[in-house]
């Protein structure tokens, strides 16, 4: 069994299809998914009881917040990182090095690393594409080698997943 960095932001559907079109196929195509969600994604899979759903689904805990020092640390160092839903914000941060959250620094940490794949697999408002950062953004991403995917809303998440090596 392979280890996958899994984070996920708050974007709609997170509810309904975090579980069921990406942590559990992810665990079907031999997977062992390392969790971390971003603060607000954890409250609103906390909210709807869809956390449980999630950590059934996988034998690590799932994080959302730091470690503090001298605990041990919970999840393995996967060379694959899967980050659905990425929020525009969370895409944003990401791009300038802005780690306030666990799940950023964790992918923080790992972009542009030699031998880590990183797949970010985005929801955008059609209306915020224009905004003048949002394509720098993306270049940067992409010149730091990563894979990136938009969400469209119809479309199974699981096409994520397809772009994982």
């Amino acid at each position: 069994m392979t280890d996958l960095g899994l984070i996920a932001g708050s974007c709609g559907g997170l509810d309904t299809r975090f579980a069921a079109e990406l942590v559990r196929p992810a665990a079907e195509r031999g997977w062992r998914t390392a969790i971390t969600l971003t603060p607000t994604a954890h409250r609103w899979l906390e909210s709807t009881g869809a956390l449980a759903d999630v950590a059934a689904a996988t034998e690590l805990p799932v994080r959302s917040v730091s470690r503090l020092p001298g605990e041990p640390r919970p999840h393995p160092d996967p060379a694959v990182f899967l980050f659905a839903p990425a929020s525009a914000n969370s895409v944003a941060k990401l791009a300038l090095g802005i780690a306030d959250n666990q799940a950023l620094t964790v992918l923080g940490d790992v972009l542009g690393a030699p031998g880590i794949t990183i797949v970010v697999a985005y929801q955008i408002q059609d209306t915020r594409v224009h905004h003048p950062a949002w394509q720098r953004h993306l270049d940067t991403l992409a010149g730091a080698g990563v894979t990136l995917h938009r969400l469209d809303l119809g479309r199974p998440w699981t096409e994520a997943l397809d772009l994982l090596p």
